[in-house]
């Protein structure tokens, strides 16, 4: 599904991204953690066109990247900061989606109800709290049923209610056959949601197996501990 060979990010003289190679299954649920400043926004938004690939190569769907931007139309994503047209309402702004997309046939809506955002539906993005913004970028995701979910840290600012029906959402996507990438800093999250861990340390792959690997690598059962094992180089 996705793949990253010998992949480099720079932004003046920082590197953020050094030599990245990875390749994530389609289908799986793959978590990308690290420490802030590892990288890890730096490498979703590669994938998705929003920074210029110089060094090295991404393909989605055997589709390089740096060309034309097509392949987008199959991606959702849910940024882990969003921002929106003030004056808009959610309602509004959806419509604004559908026309840009020019579809309203096959949509995934059922967040709206699930995150109890039908009230909301009405009132101008600039009055919403944190919160339920992060309701509207989750809506936004599945709208338009993509094949491939990237969801940078989804449930954090989301209450436990909400948090547990966008998990349930995730898992259920994920069941139909949907490919899907999430970051988090919440390890008992990721223990709960994937099987596919990508670790990055100071811009590069540390680790890229599974969660049982991980935890078995480091001789610790709790996920946080065995990634805290791996970060200090404490492994058995």
């Amino acid at each position: 599904m996705i793949e990253v060979k010998g992949f480099s990010k720079k932004y003046g003289k920082l590197t953020v991204l050094k030599d990245v190679n990875l390749r994530i299954e389609e289908g799986s649920i793959t978590a990308v953690v690290g420490p802030n400043g590892s990288g890890k926004t730096t490498l979703i938004k590669s994938m998705l066109g929003l920074a210029l690939i110089e060094e090295g190569e991404i393909r989605i769907n055997n589709h390089a990247l740096n060309s034309e931007c097509s392949y987008r139309r199959d991606i959702g994503y849910m940024p882990q900061l969003s921002r929106y047209p003030d004056n808009l309402s959610t309602r509004e702004l959806l419509d604004m989606l559908k026309d840009l997309r020019n579809t309203r046939e096959d949509l995934d809506e059922e967040l709206i109800e699930k995150l109890d955002m039908v009230k909301e539906m009405d009132k101008p993005t600039r009055n919403l709290s944190g919160g339920t913004r992060q309701k509207v970028s989750a809506i936004i995701a599945f709208l338009f049923s993509p094949k491939l979910l990237m969801l940078d840290e989804p449930t954090a600012a989301l209450d436990p209610v909400s948090s547990s029906y966008l998990k349930d959402k995730i898992i259920k996507e994920n069941n139909r056959g949907k490919t899907i990438i999430l970051t988090s800093h919440n390890m008992n999250e990721i223990d709960e949601l994937s099987k596919n861990i990508i670790f990055l340390l100071e811009g590069r792959v540390f680790f890229e197996g599974m969660v049982d690997e991980l935890k078995k690598l480091t001789g610790q059962e709790n996920l946080e501990r065995a990634v805290a094992n791996l970060m200090k180089g404490s492994v058995s």
